[in-house]
């Protein structure tokens, strides 16, 4: 856990009603902001995965935001299901996760994350924060195809 006593994150086994209704609202804000052939955010079962670790930040008893990491292969990792709740947006609740994300992937010897993130105005915000900790725009990864909608960007150490 972080020292902050506003917030602070924890490893999240996704059993709690609140992490799974977070969950879920970021994928009806996925669906809602993206053409479906657009959609690549994990649901439940996909976050499930042994090469997967989900954190998730609180404050008091309240689910602040959650996010993962996906490890491919031991040196290449990719940032996955990044929500931070509505109530608590503009808190630096993203910021303290995505810091704490990138240091746990490069704590466990992986030499590049990257992420895949759509385009418009509902992700402007995240690419902001992407940007500001250092990613680099760049080109598709793994089984991601290109398209008008999506985007991809990678972070060495």
């Amino acid at each position: 856990m972080d020292a902050d006593p506003t917030f602070w994150i924890q490893p999240d086994d996704l059993s709690s009603n609140q992490t799974r209704a977070l969950l879920r609202f970021h994928l009806e804000q996925m669906h809602a902001n993206s053409p479906a052939e657009g959609v690549f955010a994990l649901d439940l079962a996909g976050l499930m995965q042994p090469n997967i670790e989900v954190w998730s930040v609180w404050s008091g008893d309240q689910i602040a935001g959650i996010g993962a990491l996906k490890n491919h292969d031991g040196q290449f990792g990719e940032i996955k299901s990044m929500r931070t709740h509505s109530d608590f947006l503009r808190r630096g609740v993203a910021a303290r996760l995505l810091d704490h994300v990138i240091k746990a992937a490069f704590q466990c010897g992986l030499k590049r994350i990257s992420l895949e993130t759509g385009t418009g105005p509902a992700f402007d915000p995240a690419i902001r924060l992407y940007l500001k900790r250092g990613f680099i725009q760049g080109d598709a990864f793994g089984d991601y195809k290109p398209g008008p909608f999506n985007q991809f960007f990678h972070l060495d150490t």
